[in-house]
């Protein structure tokens, strides 16, 4: 069974960081191996607050050696990637993936450079982003940035659709080989909007922008995990795209109708499988 590390934070309640993506890819039929780079209680949009710690870079680092030394890092298939609660812990990912890689040339990488929203606020520690751009970004394979954090990386503001595209195709010279962009929010005020550009062209996928009272945290997290299974699964891009999209919108879905804001992943984890409603893939480039 193909192995996967997922290098991001984790919550004790609720769904964020790893909390969203492990399952997810369990439930699509692959090991996977968690480390933290930082434990909350819960995630911290919660005006309560939180308690928890970062964990130390060295933290990760030791942990892929003693996966090494039982000689399983050549059962891993994909890294992936998320928040990273500190600019050194970047340079740990960065480390660990290369020795993936010497262990198992075949391996992928799906790196979701989480670099904080400016609508909710900075949420990175310092330094944080200019490693993701300058380090971690270019050596992935896949990159899974929302609009904000693409536009960090090509240095280009993303204002319309042309935008976009002309955003991830730059992207694909700086390194990657797909470009997932989770939340496209200047194409549509009414409807979710993701892309995906490979060499073959620029794609995307809309689905109905439902509505909440909080808006859920960890939607990334889990739109990545689906993507790496999917292409884990030996889908090609536009079908691992398209199920990522139909997935996350049955897990939102099933949240919105239980009227709450931590992700329903467990009520909904049939349709991660096999999602009922189906939304059209698009080329538009």
């Amino acid at each position: 069974m193909k192995g996967v590390i997922s290098i991001q934070s984790h919550v004790v309640y609720g769904h964020a960081g790893n909390s969203s993506a492990v399952f997810p890819l369990q439930r699509m039929g692959f090991e996977v191996w968690p480390i933290h780079t930082v434990q909350f209680s819960n995630h911290t949009q919660y005006q309560q607050g939180w308690t928890g710690k970062a964990f130390s870079a060295e933290d990760i680092s030791e942990l892929i050696a003693g996966i090494d030394n039982i000689g399983q890092l050549k059962e891993c298939n994909a890294v992936l990637s998320g928040y990273q609660g500190s600019a050194e812990q970047c340079l740990a990912v960065k480390d660990a993936v290369a020795k993936v890689k010497q262990r198992n040339p075949n391996a992928i990488y799906v790196c979701d450079p989480v670099m904080g929203d400016p609508e909710k606020g900075c949420i990175v520690p310092p330094g944080t982003t200019e490693y993701l751009v300058n380090d971690v970004m270019p050596m992935a394979d896949v990159i899974v940035p929302n609009q904000f954090e693409l536009s960090q990386f090509i240095q280009l503001e993303i204002e319309s659709l042309e935008d976009a595209i002309a955003a991830c195709q730059k992207a694909l010279t700086l390194g990657p080989k797909m470009v997932l962009v989770k939340h496209l929010h200047s194409i549509s005020n009414d409807k979710f909007t993701m892309m995906l550009a490979t060499q073959e062209g620029c794609f995307i996928a809309q689905r109905p922008h439902l509505k909440f009272a909080k808006q859920p945290v960890g939607v990334g997290d889990l739109i990545s995990a689906l993507f790496t299974a999917g292409l884990l699964k030996g889908w090609n891009a536009e079908q691992a795209f398209a199920h990522a999209n139909n997935a996350s919108y049955a897990i939102l879905k099933e949240t919105q109708k239980r009227q709450e804001w931590e992700l329903q992943t467990i009520a909904a984890q049939e349709e991660i499988v096999a999602p009922v409603e189906q939304f059209t893939v698009v080329q538009v480039k």
